[in-house]
């Protein structure tokens, strides 16, 4: 289950009163740094960027590829630990703008993450250290340290477990 906590609106939908749950001007300076990092090429000046004027909390050597699409609204509730990889155009959401209700969750990702392209990761969820996220996947869930999970919806294709036991006979993983 996502951690998340909603917020009921009556009337119109609840992204009508967008600007009821988040200023105008954040909007609009979190859009223009996002649209700058997305093609910035140099992967330590991007972190500084998210670090400094988004105010997410990202881990030592994390790499952001071209185009990741990060939440507009509320980015700060974001947290990438050291060493992650997130994947071409993946779009990480920590809000979601529903008829009757919005929700907000925090997102961790943990250490040594590789999460592959165009990936969509839904707020409120936990993303364990060592985790592989396949390519195109929807994370709507947590996602168990040193698993690897794909699909849409997604499941869990080798456990932690299975995942070791794959890597103890493969040469790349062997080291000398």
């Amino acid at each position: 289950m996502r951690r998340t906590t909603r917020y009921p609106v009556s009337g119109a939908n609840s992204l009508w009163h967008v600007y009821k749950t988040v200023p105008f001007l954040k909007v609009i300076k979190n859009f223009i740094v996002i649209q700058l990092a997305r093609y910035m090429p140099f992967l330590r000046c991007k972190n500084w960027m998210y670090r400094n004027f988004l105010r997410m909390k990202i881990g030592d050597q994390t790499s952001f590829a071209l185009m990741v699409m990060l939440d507009i609204m509320f980015p700060e509730k974001i947290k990438i630990g050291k060493n992650s990889v997130i994947g071409y155009n993946t779009t990480i959401l920590a809000h979601e703008y529903l008829i009757e209700e919005y929700r907000l969750g925090e997102i961790e990702i943990g250490d040594e993450v590789m999460i592959g392209a165009n990936t969509t990761i839904l707020p409120g969820v936990k993303i364990g250290d060592g985790a592989i996220i396949s390519a195109g996947t929807l994370v709507h869930k947590d996602v168990p340290a040193g698993s690897f999970v794909g699909g849409n919806p997604m499941a869990i294709i080798y456990s932690a477990a299975e995942m070791k036991e794959r890597k103890k006979n493969n040469p790349v993983y062997i080291l000398e």
